[in-house]
């Protein structure tokens, strides 16, 4: 089947193996040896059954939106492949799906913030992570099919009062967000989970960007604030992704993107209080999967236990 989907009949597929990690897609790893005994290393990404992202377009929309992010100069894994957007639709996989060129280098945040390899790589994280938002939030949206704007504030204080669960932190979040809204930015393309833990992260510094599920079109400040929530940390103190300051973010997106009076650091503030707040509302959504027994988990249990760090890490963010 993977032959069929990578289009070469005299391919042979060696080391396939499923990786951990996605709720929406199941990743695999695997070797592309060609008659010629090149050996390709790539990754398979296949959607499950109901499993598509409402704010993407699904995986031949995210090909799409890969190859024009590599086009702006943004790090990101060559697409290789890519199937029907409709899961369970005609195609090799019966499935949606995406192979990528498998890269070399490390994603584990506790790995990239502490281990000595990567000692020098830290202090450039935060400006290379701001070089790669600007050629992100560059790319033109006609070049990024299938994406979407919503009003976030609305659609997770929605999501919070389906779910019942009284957490008046999240709520007096809601009611200033709300009374506080900044000016809108333009509209572009937004990753939507710029984060450590979806970087790949080489000693040199920043390899590529990973896990665009959640594109979408919004105000470009919400990927700044979201790399800067205080979960994507991981315990480290530096408060841009646990490796690096505001100042050198906001210096380097602001010069990348050609912004002549900078980034404004009270919009990203905004973006950040919100995004803490759809974290631990997703939290929220994962501990109900397993209380329900929809999913039962022991992750999706411990995230649950998350919850109350988010109403710490709000509050102490609000004015």
């Amino acid at each position: 089947m993977l032959a069929a989907a990578l289009d070469d009949p005299d391919v042979r597929v060696d080391g396939l193996r499923r990786l951990s990690g996605g709720a929406s897609r199941e990743t695999f790893s695997f070797d592309a040896v060609g008659a010629d005994g090149v050996v390709h290393p790539l990754v398979l990404q296949r959607e499950r059954p109901g499993g598509a992202i409402p704010t993407g377009g699904g995986t031949r929309s995210e090909a799409a939106l890969l190859r024009a992010a590599s086009r702006q100069g943004v790090p990101v894994p060559s697409v290789v492949a890519t199937g029907p957007d409709e899961p369970g639709g005609e195609g090799p996989l019966s499935a949606s799906y995406v192979i990528v060129e498998r890269l070399e280098g490390e994603t584990i945040p506790r790995r990239i913030l502490r281990d000595e390899q990567y000692a020098e790589a830290r202090p450039r994280l935060a400006a290379q992570c701001g070089h790669a938002l600007a050629g992100i939030h560059r790319i033109p949206v006609d070049e990024a099919p299938g994406l979407h704007a919503l009003d976030q504030v609305t659609q997770f204080r929605d999501l919070l009062d389906l779910l019942g669960e009284p957490l008046p932190a999240f709520e007096l979040a809601f009611r200033w967000l709300d009374a506080n809204r900044p000016p809108p930015g333009p509209t572009a393309v937004v990753h939507g989970d710029f984060r450590n833990g979806n970087l790949i992260v080489g000693p040199e510094g920043l390899r590529a960007v990973l896990d665009w599920e959640l594109a979408h079109l919004g105000d470009p400040m919400e990927d700044l604030g979201w790399l800067c929530v205080k979960a994507w940390r991981f315990g480290a103190a530096p408060p841009v992704g646990g490796f690096g300051t505001y100042e050198d973010l906001f210096a380097a997106y602001g010069e990348a993107a050609g912004l002549a009076e900078g980034v404004d650091a009270d919009v990203v503030r905004w973006w950040e209080i919100l995004s803490t707040v759809k974290w631990g509302v997703m939290c929220v959504i994962q501990a109900a999967s397993h209380l329900t027994g929809m999913s039962r988990s022991v992750e999706l249990a411990t995230i649950g236990r998350r919850v109350c760090e988010n109403e710490h890490d709000v509050l102490a963010l609000l004015p």
